[in-house]
């Protein structure tokens, strides 16, 4: 019998009036797992209702309070880590290795660090003469996340760890193509304490994001995606004037220069371009290489490449699994071709992987591109694939006037020795997070966020907490009125 996945509302899992649904399937088998439920009117109604009952039993909660519980669901988190992993990769199509190491942990380390910071929150006090000022860091009420289908946990605790810990509620909107983490999550909030209501989640396609936020009891909405679906949000939110945050897409540039720790340097670019089989927002996928260095860097990118196990996402051994629907393999596949039709020189991979059982998924081979151009297509769009360009340059303002020369500025990352070189170009690049010898580190101490077309707002860090509260001035007289009227 298939599994039905309701929305989790109240603190329980409730039946959609409509009883509409749609088909998750898993990406490395093309096997039903569930069928979904979605969240119309009736269920997005309720979810406000609840939201607003848990929120006056929440906010008004010590922070101390709230963090003893939220510790609590990261420590269930921790004691589930393999369980949750496994249902992870069965809906991203992701490896094992990745999921046990990552999407959970992170997700656990996220509600941790914000836990402790709900017993922190202040404001401040302004002496003035004969009166004073306090400020007060207030929760703004209902927000809603709408999560992304690479890393759908930790999405859901990177947005909901400082709405809660804030005081605030959450509804969390899932992606169609991964929607079981987030309600485990729920079930998680509640066995800890968490009141029914503070955190519920909808399924659901673009109408329940609609209902969402075009609602006015929504104060805030928080979104992972692309450039069009926030235009779209942002527009919808301006009606009322909702606060939002907006963690976009991006075509992020690495910078090797010709004193960079070389190895090291591949194993960025590896990391920066196949991991989670190049599903990742922050990706280097234009890798700008010094000319000196230029042919042992590809030689040893290509060597390396040609290593990397493609294979069953449950199996220990997996480094690149499937990607996350056929629709998007084909996406990536016509992006590989378009580069070779383009002049770019294909030196490794690029095809689907569909020996024996691989051929029910969408499996890709990791590949690697040189000859590339600035102007072309895999240059200039997002493919969120895995597929690598390589490009030369020859000195510092060339490769930064390039990094810089794209409508989105999510990430970038620099290798170099010379540190007064590595202060200088992250300084110029035009990106919301950059790396000096290193990529895709995100501890959640960092505040995460990206620039142009890439959004706006931060998650993780105490940066995060403004977008989770607003600020209240209360004005305190000591003496008389100052009034000019008789």
């Amino acid at each position: 019998m298939v599994h039905v996945l309701q929305s989790y509302i109240g603190g329980r899992y409730t039946a959609s009036k409509a009883a509409e649904t749609f088909d998750n399937t898993n990406p490395a088998t093309g096997k039903l797992i569930s069928r979904v439920e979605i969240a119309l009117e009736p269920e997005v109604d309720a979810a406000l209702r609840s939201a607003e009952e848990g929120l006056k039993l929440w906010s008004a909660m010590s922070g101390a309070e709230r963090g003893r519980i939220l510790n609590k669901a990261a420590r269930i988190l921790r004691d589930r880590n393999n369980e949750l992993a496994r249902l992870e990769v069965q809906d991203t199509g992701k490896p094992i290795q990745e999921a046990e190491a990552v999407d959970v942990v992170s997700g656990a380390d996220c509600i941790e660090y914000f836990a402790g910071v709900a017993g922190s929150l202040r404001g401040e006090q302004i002496a003035l003469n004969n009166a004073f000022v306090y400020t007060r860091r207030e929760p703004i009420g209902i927000c809603v996340g709408i999560g992304s289908w690479n890393y759908p946990i930790q999405i859901a605790c990177w947005k909901s760890a400082p709405a809660l810990a804030c005081g605030n509620a959450m509804i969390f909107k899932t992606s169609e193509l991964t929607p079981t983490t987030s309600a485990k999550l729920a079930e998680i909030y509640t066995e800890a304490g968490v009141p029914d209501g503070v955190f519920n989640v909808l399924h659901g396609d673009a109408r329940t994001g609609t209902l969402l936020t075009s609602d006015p009891r929504v104060a805030k909405i928080s979104l992972t995606g692309s450039v069009g679906t926030a235009k779209k949000i942002l527009a919808a939110a301006a009606a009322s004037l909702k606060r939002t945050t907006m963690e976009l897409s991006g075509k992020s540039a690495l910078l090797v220069f010709p004193d960079a720790d070389l190895r090291q340097a591949v194993s960025a670019a590896m990391l920066g371009n196949f991991y989670t089989q190049g599903e990742i927002c922050t990706n280097c996928t234009r890798v700008y290489v010094h000319e000196d260095i230029h042919d042992r860097f590809v030689d040893m990118v290509v060597e390396r490449t040609k290593k990397l196990r493609v294979g069953d996402p449950l199996a220990p051994e997996t480094q690149v699994g499937a990607l996350i629907s056929q629709v998007h393999m084909d996406r990536v596949l016509g992006f590989v071709a378009a580069g070779q039709k383009e002049g770019a020189r294909l030196r490794y991979g690029g095809e689907r992987v569909d020996e024996d059982e691989l051929a029910r998924g969408n499996f890709v081979r990791p590949a690697v591109f040189t000859d590339c151009t600035d102007d072309m297509s895999i240059v200039r769009q997002e493919i969120f694939g895995p597929v690598m360009s390589v490009l030369k340059f020859r000195d510092e303002d060339d490769a930064i006037t390039r990094a810089n020369a794209t409508r989105y500025g999510l990430a970038a990352g620099v290798f170099t020795r010379d540190l007064a070189r590595a202060h200088r170009v992250a300084a110029r690049l035009e990106a919301g997070i950059c790396w000096i010898n290193n990529y895709n580190v995100t501890p959640v101490e960092m505040p995460f966020g990206g620039i142009k077309e890439s959004g706006f707002g931060h998650e993780n860090g105490q940066a995060a907490i403004d977008h989770y509260t607003q600020l209240k001035s209360v004005y305190v007289e000591l003496g008389d009125v100052q009034c000019p009227y008789e």
